[in-house]
This record gives structure tokens, sequence and C-alpha cells, in this order.
């Protein structure tokens, strides 16, 4: 459960990089429990962490930060800035497995490291795996088959 929804916005957040890097996307989950207010702080913190620290970085070259005894771990992936967020049991280890999980799924939807233009035109596909990935704020999945059976839109053949 999450404790203290003030300072525990686990959960992922993707930022387009491309054409108008002011705009953001944020994942529908990415502040479970967190307030409208708290969500507007940690929004405007992750933008400009990724500003400052993001520029010359490599594709999937993962960052960590600290704030407020949360931990982030960022990257690039393409066009689109990753930030995964959480704190206690989800520290910078347990970070770094997830954005690891998200990153090849976005790379296995995208079929490459995603331009902004195919980012927006898979996002829906992308929000899938994502939901199959964290869900309420907690790690849910990071098998790769299992993401790829869970996010295919079909009726499960066996029970």
């Amino acid at each position: 459960m999450i404790s203290d929804p003030e300072y525990d916005p686990r959960g992922v957040v993707c930022e387009r990089r491309g054409q108008y890097p002011h705009r953001t996307w944020i994942y529908d989950c990415s502040f479970h429990g967190v307030p409208a207010e708290e969500r507007l702080h940690w929004r405007s913190f992750l933008v400009k962490l990724g500003a400052d620290n993001l520029k010359g970085v490599k594709n999937e070259e993962l960052l960590v930060a600290c704030h407020k005894s949360v931990y982030i771990v960022y990257t690039i992936l393409g066009d689109v800035s990753i930030y995964v967020v959480g704190k206690d049991e989800y520290d910078e280890l347990a970070l770094s497995e997830v954005i690891f999980t998200i990153t090849s799924a976005v790379k296995d939807v995208c079929g490459k490291p995603p331009t902004e233009r195919r980012f927006l035109d898979k996002y829906g596909r992308i929000c899938l795996c994502l939901d199959e990935i964290v869900w309420k704020g907690y790690l849910e999945n990071t098998e790769k088959d299992r993401i790829k059976r869970l996010i295919r839109l079909k009726p499960p053949t066996e029970f």
C-alpha cells in the first residue's frame, strides 16, 4: 500500500522530446494515489531533471536520482524520455529492472527505438504494455513473453 501519497509517486512517466519538447505525455497511472497539486510538482521536477541531465545521454543509458526519499531512474529511448519513480521496496535496483522491461516492451511495440511519430502512432499499445508492467503503482509483470501475450487483445484459448 502507498503509505504517504504526498511523496510516493510510484509509476511511469513518458516525455516526448522531439519537435515540441515542452509537451509531455504522462501515462495515466503514473502518479497513483498522488493529489493533483503534488502531481504538478513532480511533473515539473521530472521535466527539469530531464532537461538538466539527459543531454548527450545514449539510448537506454540509465540515470538515477533521489528526491525527498523517492528514487527516480530515467533514460532516453529514441525521442522519448522515460522516468520510473518509487520508494521503499522500489529502490533504484528494482526500478532499473522495471525500466528495462518498459524499454524492451516499447521497442517491441515500435519495432525499434521510437521516433516522436512512431510513439504517438503506437501510444495505445504502449499503454497496454505499461498496464501489464505496472498496475496501481505496483510492479505486476516483467516477463516479456507474458506481456506480449496479455496485450494481444484476443480471448484466451486455454483456461
